[in-house]
């Protein structure tokens, strides 16, 4: 309850700071006085609630990025798993990914435009292309930072390609591919907007682009709110899935001494979950504390 109040108490200092710069119509280096008022976005807000646009424009853009993400998240994962464990397939595909690699998602519009029938699609493209290369980098990472000795052991025991790829592959490379997964939502986001505000004929970012160019900034400052909003959401939501996924990871948790020697001091500790411990096919006497890793291999 107290992280949370910090929490709350921070966003509302911003947002006091906020109205007290505009209201008082601050010039210093920054020009507030240009800004609108807390106040005025909010009517603003309320203003767009109760219309329909508003709701046409966020439904298009969370279809738009969650068709385009789900898409980067299948083709990137699939890509980076084939790249990090076949050599010929690193040798075919690794310089045609690495060229177009750097090149910015927002520089395809043009591609787009040219190569679809639909500005739909091709928005839908933009979005999948922005995703699909930090997905693809992490999961080819975290695959080849695999222990071979966890491989080994499966093929030891009989298993065959499959049962690797099930058992220690994926698994193991999960922490990793939801770390891809964090960043590839937030450029998702970014990309996604601005191609609604180049080609785009519904959503928050061709609205928001609409709202400056009739000179409506707080309608801009609604806009802008509304993706903040949305990115927040749906980052949360990828994070929260890769926890569950690998609720079998140890988590790092902060813990109060309660008495004695720095006591009301916040200790750093790493616990592993209890369901992970009691599942765990490793015998108690390895599982002892003090017992070095190179026991296990």
């Amino acid at each position: 309850m107290t992280r949370y109040l910090v929490r709350a108490a921070s966003l509302a200092a911003a947002l006091t700071a906020w109205q007290l710069l505009t209201s008082l119509n601050v010039d210093l280096w920054l020009r507030f006085s240009q800004f609108p008022t807390v106040a005025d976005v909010a009517r603003a807000f309320g203003d767009r609630l109760g219309g329909d646009d508003y709701w046409t424009d966020l439904t298009d853009s969370l279809t738009r990025i969650l068709t385009g993400f789900l898409l980067a998240a299948v083709l990137g994962v699939a890509t980076g798993l084939t790249v990090a464990r076949s050599r010929l397939a690193e040798d075919l595909l690794g310089p045609l990914l690495e060229v177009v690699r750097p090149i910015p998602a927002i520089a395809l519009v043009p591609v787009a435009i040219l190569l679809f029938p639909s500005n739909e699609q091709g928005i839908v493209f933009i979005t999948c292309a922005a995703a699909f290369f930090p997905v693809l980098v992490s999961t080819r990472h975290a695959v080849r930072a695999l222990t071979p000795v966890w491989e080994e052991a499966v093929r030891t025991m009989g298993g065959g390609r499959w049962r690797v790829l099930g058992s220690v592959v994926l698994p193991g490379a999960l922490p990793g591919i939801f770390g891809g997964l964090s960043v590839g939502i937030g450029v998702s986001w970014i990309c996604v907007i601005s191609a609604e505000m180049i080609s785009g004929q519904y959503g928050v970012g061709y609205r928001t682009w609409q709202d400056y160019t009739v000179v409506d900034y707080p309608g801009v400052f609604v806009g802008m709110v509304t993706i903040g909003v949305l990115g927040w959401l749906t980052s949360t939501a990828v994070e929260r899935v890769g926890r569950w996924l690998t609720r079998w990871l140890p988590r790092t948790e902060y813990v109060t001494m309660p008495r004695g020697r720095g006591a009301g001091v916040r200790e750093r500790v790493t616990r592993p979950r209890k369901a992970a411990a009691a599942v765990s096919p490793v015998p108690e006497a390895i599982r002892g504390e003090g017992v070095r890793d190179e026991h296990l291999v």
